[in-house]
Order: structure tokens, then sequence, then C-alpha cells
């Protein structure tokens, strides 16, 4: 039986919140002072409930970040990981094309051009002057006339149309030259033997 002073309503709704509210029979005063305990019970309860759900959703959304952190994670670990084999991949290349020659030779016209190694002797085509900075020309099948000078190469260096004044052709030889420095080489020679050039290999 729904004690007069609760409506139907609030009875019902409270019913299934505390089971043991109080019956007909019971005074006035003392059963709104149970309802009034009742409803204060039941909004505790209610708050408490609301506040438990609040944080129960918080916790299922910090899980769920949890267990999605590992997946960005991963991605962008891959993606990391695949640009660093990328740029391996090109500096490993890059190295691979940027080798110098040791040692250092040049020769006449009948040994061809590349990187010298001891076990593969090849005349460097990369040559720089340390000293005047220039590169180092080369002529094959050329030698330079006994008459050049220092001043002739200063004035003319780089420019073919002017050094070819001073070239003379002469098979199996080559012609190397600076801005400071030259030389007429006809057999394989190591760069090493000649003290007064500042020829270095500029990579190939």
């Amino acid at each position: 039986t729904i004690p007069p002073t609760i409506p139907a309503f609030l009875y019902v709704g409270l019913s299934f919140l505390h089971p043991q509210l109080p019956q007909s029979g019971q005074s006035q005063s003392h059963a709104g002072c149970d309802v009034f305990s009742y409803l204060k019970n039941a909004l505790e309860l209610s708050l408490q409930s609301t506040e438990t759900c609040k944080k129960e959703d918080d916790l299922d959304s910090l899980i769920n970040e949890i267990f999605e952190e590992p997946n960005f994670d991963k991605k962008s670990f891959q993606k990391f990981k695949s640009n660093s084999s990328s740029n391996t991949s090109v500096r490993a290349s890059i190295q691979g094309l940027s080798k110098s020659c040791s040692p250092v030779y040049l020769s006449g016209s009948a040994i061809p051009c590349g990187i010298g190694t001891h076990t593969s002797q090849r005349a460097c085509d990369r040559l720089r002057c340390v000293a005047c900075d220039f590169r180092i020309v080369i002529y094959n099948d050329y030698m330079w006339d006994k008459s050049c000078d220092y001043l002739f190469f200063r004035n003319n260096m780089p420019e073919f149309h002017k050094l070819k004044a001073k070239l003379i052709q002469k098979e199996g030889a080559r012609a190397y030259a600076c801005q400071c420095s030259w030389r007429t080489v006809e057999e394989l020679t190591d760069l090493q033997a000649d003290h007064q050039l500042r020829w270095v290999c500029g990579k190939h």
C-alpha cells in the first residue's frame, strides 16, 4: 500500500531504489520523516550512480585512448623507419658515387681514366689544385711546349682556345695544368712522387 504522503509516481520510482518504503498505518509525522529520509537516500544513490557512470565513461575513454595510442605510434614509427631507411639509401648512394683515388695516378693517354687503386691503376681525371683552387684540365695526346711559364697559365686558364697556343700534339701523352702548375705525362706516375704538385683527387 502506498503511504498517503508519497505520490504514486514517486513511490513507483523510489521502490526501484529502496523496497522498504513506509507503509500505511504509520503516523503522519513519522511517515513524513521516513519519506524525507528515503528521498534523501534515493537522491544520494542517484548522484552516486551518475558519478559512477561518469567515472566509468571517463575510464572507458582513457582505455580507448590507450588502446588506440599504440596503433598511432606504430604507424608513426613505421613512417619514420621508412624515411630513415630511405635517407640511409640516399646517403649510401651518395657515398658510393663519391670516392677518392688512393693512390692518385697521372698517366699518358694509353691508361684509362677513373678511380685509381693499388689493384686498379687508373689515371685520376677529377684533380684539383689546393694552391690555386683550380680544377686541373687534361688534354689527351698533347704535350706542353717547353716555353710555357707561370704567367701563361695564370692569364689563360682554363680557356682551351688560349691554352692551345702552347699545346703540341703527341700521341700517348697527356697534358695536365692548373693555374699555377703544369705537367706532361706519358707513363703511369704516382702523384705523391712529385712533391712540387699540390694536386689532390676531387672525388669521383
